[in-house]
C-alpha cells in the first residue's frame, strides 16, 4: 500500500490548528478506538465531537441566537447531531460549501417509556429494537446502559453505566434441540428482555432512580429519558499483525471521527473559496425522518444562516448551494470470505484498501459519474487508493443520507465509506488502516 502522503488529521486535531505530519502508523486509529469508547450514545457522539472541535478553536453558536457573519469555526448541537463549519476569512455570501455527511446512531436496544419489569425472580429492563441489529450478536453480551436524561426544568444530563449491567441470556441448547437444524430464530418482544438482577417484586421507577444516583441528580427530577444499551467490551485490534479493529458502532461513528478529525485540519489554512463543513445526524438507523435526521431540515437551515449572516441574500444562497459538494460517508459492505457469492463478481472491496465509492444506479446512493471525478481527486491529491463497490443485482441496495441530502438540498452528493465486515452486529470489523485513508481522503475533499 502507498503510503499516504497527507499530514495527519489526527495530528492536526491534537494540535489545535497545526498540521504537523505524522508518519502513516495507527496513531488515528488509537484515537478511533478512543473516540468510540466515549460514544456509547448520539447524545455522547456529538459532544466528543464538540469538545475535540473546541480544542481546535470552534466555538458553539445557538438556534435561538442571532448569528453574526464573522470567520471562524462553529457548530450547532441538536440531539444527536452537530453541524459544524468554519468560514475563512474573506468568504463571499455565495461561497460554495464542501460538505463531509455521516451518521451518529447505531442499531442497538432502547429502553421503551415504563422500563421495569421482569418475572419469575428476574428483573428485567424493558426495550425495544432500534433500527436493524443482528439480534443473535447482542445475546450473552455484558451490556452498559447510556444516554440522555431530561430533568424537569427541560434541561439535560448524559449519563452512562459503562459496566457489566445488563445481559440477553441465551436458551440453553438443551432447551431448544431444533436450533442446531432449524437455526436460531428469535422473537424480538419475547427473546430480547435484558436481565440487571434479582427480585420478586418489581417496582416501578427503579431504573431512573439508579440512573438519577449515577448521574447525581436529585431524586424525582428526571421526566423523560433517551436511553440504550452498550456492550462494554472496548475497542480491540485483532489478527496475528493487528492488521485488523473490532469494535462497536464504527457504522458510522468510525466516519464522524473521521470527519471530525478533517474539519479541525482544514479549519486553519480553508481557503475562501469554499467553507467546509462537518454534518453528522442521528436516526439514520430508522429512515432519518426526524429533527435532527438528514430528511429534517436542520442542514439547510444552517447553511442558509450562514450565508445570510454574511449579508447574503437569496440569490446568494441558490448559488452558494448550486457550488455546494457533499460527501456522504458511511460504512459499506467488504467482500465476506464465507459468502463471497452474495457480492457482486466485479466488485469486491478488500480491508485496508482505501474507502469506497458506493454507486447504485437506481439512486440508493447519489454517486454519478462527476461525483465519482470529485473523489477520485480528492484520493489523488491525498495519495490514497481508493475502491468502488456495487451492489450484487440479486441483492436489495442498502441506502445512506446521500440521495436524502441531494434531493432535500438540490447539493451534488457522492457516496463514499469504509468496507467493514459484521455490519449492525454489536462488533463490527474493519481494516485498521482504513479509517486513516479515509480520513486523509476528506481531508483532501475539504481543502479542494
Amino acid at each position: 500500500m502507498t503510503e499516504p502522503a497527507r499530514p495527519s488529521p489526527t495530528a492536526a486535531l491534537a494540535a489545535g490548528a497545526s498540521r504537523a505530519p505524522l508518519t502513516f502508523d495507527r496513531g488515528h486509529t488509537d484515537d478511533l478506538m478512543t473516540f468510540l469508547a466515549a460514544s456509547p450514545t448520539p447524545y455522547h457522539a456529538v459532544a466528543t465531537a464538540a469538545e475535540r472541535l473546541e480544542k481546535a478553536g470552534f466555538r458553539q453558536v445557538a438556534e435561538t441566537d442571532a448569528w453574526d457573519g464573522t470567520s471562524g469555526g462553529k457548530y450547532v448541537l441538536r440531539g444527536g447531531a452537530i453541524v459544524a463549519w468554519y468560514v475563512p476569512e474573506g468568504a463571499a455570501p455565495h461561497t460554495p460549501f464542501r460538505i463531509v455527511g455521516a451518521h451518529t446512531d447505531s442499531p442497538n436496544l432502547r429502553v421503551k417509556p415504563l422500563p421495569d419489569s421482569g418475572a419469575h425472580g428476574w428483573r428485567q429492563v424493558a426495550v425495544e429494537i432500534y433500527g436493524g441489529p443482528l439480534l443473535n450478536s447482542w445475546l450473552d453480551r455484558d451490556l452498559g446502559l447510556a444516554g440522555r436524561l431530561t430533568l424537569r426544568d427541560g434541561s439535560t444530563r448524559l449519563v452512562n453505566v459503562d459496566r457489566p449491567l445488563l445481559r440477553v441470556p441465551q436458551l440453553a441448547i438443551h432447551l431448544d434441540r431444533s436450533v442446531t437444524a432449524d437455526g436460531l430464530k428469535l422473537d424480538k418482544q419475547r427473546h430480547m428482555q435484558p436481565v440487571w438482577g434479582l427480585g420478586r417484586d418489581v417496582r416501578d421507577g427503579d431504573l431512573i432512580a439508579f440512573l438519577e444516583e449515577t448521574a447525581g441528580v436529585p431524586a424525582g427530577e428526571v421526566t423523560g429519558w433517551d436511553l440504550m444499551t452498550h456492550s462494554v467490551e472496548p475497542p480491540a485490534y485483532l489478527g496475528r499483525d493487528r492488521e485488523l479493529l473490532a469494535g462497536p458502532r464504527m457504522d458510522n461513528l468510525l466516519s464522524v471521527h473521521a470527519g471530525t478529525a478533517a474539519l479541525a485540519a482544514v479549519a486553519s489554512s480553508s481557503q475562501a473559496a469554499s467553507i467546509p463543513v462537518l454534518a453528522a445526524f442521528d436516526h439514520e438507523e430508522n429512515g432519518s425522518q426526524s429533527d435532527t435526521g438528514a430528511d429534517g431540515p436542520l442542514l439547510g437551515n444552517v447553511l442558509e444562516r450562514s450565508v445570510f449572516a454574511r449579508g447574503g441574500s437569496y440569490e446568494d444562497r441558490a448559488r452558494a448551494f448550486a457550488g455546494t459538494v457533499c460527501l456522504s460517508s458511511d460504512t459499506g459492505h467488504a467482500v465476506h470470505p464465507n459468502y463471497a457469492e452474495r457480492h457482486d463478481p466485479t466488485h469486491h472491496p478488500r480491508v485496508n484498501g482505501g474507502p469506497i465509492l458506493k454507486v447504485n444506479v437506481n439512486n440508493r446512493y447519489a454517486t454519478d459519474g462527476s461525483g465519482r471525478a470529485e473523489f477520485t481527486a480528492a484520493c489523488e491529491a491525498a495519495d490514497v487508493p481508493f475502491q468502488s463497490f456495487v451492489s450484487s443485482n440479486s441483492m436489495p441496495c442498502g441506502t445512506t443520507i446521500g440521495p436524502i441530502t441531494a434531493a432535500r438540498h438540490g447539493i451534488r452528493t457522492v457516496d463514499i465509506g469504509v468496507a467493514i465486515l459484521s455490519m449492525h452486529s454489536v462488533r463490527e470489523l474493519c481494516g485498521a488502516d482504513d479509517p486513516f485513508l479515509l480520513a486523509n481522503a476528506l481531508t483532501a475533499f475539504l481543502e479542494r
